[in-house]
C-alpha cells in the first residue's frame, strides 16, 4: 500500500472509532473487526475481471466500494493497516491442506507480526473459518465462536495450523517463516485466479464471519452456522442470489453483474 494509506477510511470500513494500540490486544481487535466487516469472495473471477493486487485498486475495491476479496487482497490490505498503525509485520505464503490429496502449492497469504520480541500469526483472509491471531508457538487458541485451533511444528512444512472438527484435528494450512517477496505473491495470485483446476476458477465463493457464527455461499449452496444450529438452503433464482449477497454478505451487485456470475 502507498505511504499515504487512508487509515481513517479503513477504520470506518471495519467499524472502529479509534486506532487500536500496536500490541496483542490491538491485533486481535483489528483482525476481528476486519473479518466481521469485509467478506471473503472471489466474484471478480467469474465476472471476468481478474484479481488485481495493485494497492490502490485493492483499497478502492475493499474499502471505498465496500466489496470483499480473497486472501491476497484481504491480507495485503490488512498488512498495510498494520503498518499504518505501527505494527512490525510481513507476509508469508502457506499451503492449504483442505481437500488436498497431495502436497498443495503455496496459494494462501498469512502475516507474521512481531510483538514484544514474540512472533504471532495473523490472518484476515482465510475464507473457511475465523482463524484467531496466535503466538507462533506450539499450542491452542479459540475463536470467539468457540472453534479450537492449534499450531504444531511440521517436519516437512514448518508449521501446521489445524482446526478441531469435533472428532479430530483437520489440517488447514502449513507455512514457513521464509521471507516472501512481492513477485512470489504475484505468482501465487496468478495461479489461484487463472489455473483451470483452481477452486477459485471453477466455483463462486462468498463467506463472512458473523458475531456468533459464520455464513458461506458456494455457487448456489448457502450455509449458515450459529448458536441456534445450522441453516442450509439452495439459492433458486437470480433475484434471491442478489438479495442474499446484499443482506448477508453486504455485497451489492447490479442485475447485469448477477447474470454474469453464471449461476442461472
Amino acid at each position: 500500500m502507498p505511504p499515504d494509506f487512508d487509515l481513517p477510511a479503513y477504520l470506518a470500513r471495519i467499524g472502529l472509532k479509534e486506532v487500536p494500540d500496536a500490541d496483542a490486544e490491538g491485533l486481535l481487535t483489528l483482525q476481528r473487526a476486519h473479518r466481521l466487516s469485509i467478506p471473503f469472495e472471489n466474484l471478480d473471477i467469474p465476472l471476468g475481471r481478474g484479481i488485481s493486487l495493485d494497492p490502490e485498486q485493492v483499497f478502492d475495491k475493499l474499502v471505498r466500494r465496500r466489496r470483499g476479496g480473497y486472501c491476497f487482497e484481504q491480507n495485503g490490505l490488512f498488512l498495510a493497516a498494520l503498518h499504518a498503525i505501527g505494527f512490525e509485520a510481513r507476509a508469508l505464503l502457506a499451503r492449504v491442506w483442505l481437500f488436498a490429496t497431495e502436497t498443495p502449492p503455496k496459494t494462501h497469504q498469512v502475516l507474521l507480526v512481531a510483538l514484544n520480541g514474540e512472533d504471532w500469526i495473523a490472518d484476515a483472509g482465510f475464507g473457511g473459518s475465523y482463524t484467531p491471531p496466535m503466538r507462533l508457538a506450539e499450542g491452542e487458541a479459540a475463536s470467539p465462536d468457540g472453534t479450537r485451533f492449534r499450531l504444531i511444528r511440521d517436519a516437512q512444512h514448518g508449521w501446521m495450523l489445524a482446526r478441531w472438527g469435533g472428532e479430530d484435528w483437520q489440517p488447514q494450512y502449513s507455512f514457513t517463516t521464509d521471507r516472501v517477496w512481492p513477485a512470489d505473491i504475484a505468482m501465487s495470485n496468478h495461479f489461484v485466479s487463472n489455473e483451470p483446476d483452481s477452486r477459485f476458477v471453477t466455483s463462486m465463493f462468498v463467506t463472512t464471519v458473523l458475531p456468533h457464527g459464520f455464513a458461506s455461499l458456494i455457487n448456489r449452496d448457502y450455509h449458515r452456522t450459529s448458536a441456534k444450529g445450522d441453516e442450509r438452503s439452495e439459492i433458486s433464482s437470480a433475484k434471491m442470489l442478489q438479495l442474499r449477497l446484499s443482506l448477508v454478505f453486504g455485497i451489492d451487485l447490479t442485475d447485469q453483474e448477477i447474470a454474469a456470475l453464471g449461476q442461472f
